[in-house]
């Protein structure tokens, strides 16, 4: 009788095993997400030496790299570059904190509910951009300008995200603070506020990048220094590599910001496991 119960259990165990490795997506790929980047630029290479690829049309990458580092040596790329990081991240930390404080106000109470996601819904509906002529004439072409509209752009994502996890906790949660006899303040700490970092940091991550595509159209259309003012002149003067190494440089700044809050959300929801982790 011992032989014939002791059978299924050592065949149903590793079974078991072997069935929960299968799932998920694996381990991850050491900078699995460079792997896309330098494919792309691999055959853009290729294209180019072999003569594929007009370089009027697009200079080859060796062009490009030695025109960024002309750039970089006579101090065009350098101030460029922390002129445009100085906007969007002014931008992004005051539409960030705004969009995250009014999400808390409208998440966590029926009157601010009432008073701000009405109006933040309409905003949604009107473009950033389109904002652009009336806040020219309140606010001039100026720094002041770029960093209010890049703002607008990114409290609008943190809000919706936000407010979006805030509102959307679990049921049976709500049910189970009840049941073990927490405070709002209890509950709103300890069950909504863990329960919305996630889409809080999609939030974030959202946000960095919105604040990137604003100051690109921002300083193409009114601006006289900066990564888009460059790109702009060059654009005059047909010449594609110094457009090639403006985008580059937006890309690489993207990539980057992106990279550091998926780290910083990965340590702080180390508890969460998830498909990809």
């Amino acid at each position: 009788m011992t032989q014939v119960l002791e059978r299924p259990v050592a065949l149903t165990a590793p079974h078991a095993r072997t069935k929960r490795k299968r799932l998920g997506l694996g381990k991850p790929i050491p900078y699995g997400r460079a792997l896309g980047p330098l494919l792309l630029i691999v055959v853009w290479s290729a294209a180019s030496a072999t003569g594929a690829l007009d370089p009027r049309i697009l200079s080859a990458p060796w062009t490009v790299l030695q025109t960024g580092i002309e750039l970089t040596r006579s101090g065009k790329l350098p101030e460029s570059v922390l002129m445009s990081l100085q906007r969007a991240a002014l931008g992004f930390l005051f539409g960030a904190v705004a969009g995250t404080a009014l999400a808390i106000a409208a998440g966590l109470s029926r009157i601010g509910e009432a008073l701000i996601d009405g109006t933040v819904q309409v905003k949604r509906a009107i473009p950033s951009l389109g904002l652009i002529p009336l806040l020219i004439l309140w606010l001039g072409i100026g720094e002041p300008f770029k960093v209010v509209v890049i703002a607008l752009g990114v409290a609008v994502i943190m809000y919706l995200q936000t407010y979006t996890a805030l509102t959307g906790i679990d049921s049976r949660y709500v049910e189970l603070a009840e049941v073990v006899g927490l405070s709002r303040a209890q509950f709103i700490r300890k069950v909504v506020f863990p329960g919305a970092l996630p889409g809080f940091f999609l939030g974030l991550r959202l946000g960095v990048t919105g604040s990137w595509l604003f100051l690109i159209v921002l300083e193409q259309i009114n601006a006289t220094s900066g990564i888009g003012y460059l790109m702009f002149q060059a654009q005059n003067y047909g010449q594609t590599d110094v457009i090639i190494v403006g985008l580059v440089v937006y890309g690489l700044f993207g990539f980057l910001s992106d990279a550091v809050l998926r780290l910083v959300e990965r340590r702080a929801l180390s508890w969460r496991r998830t498909l990809s982790g």
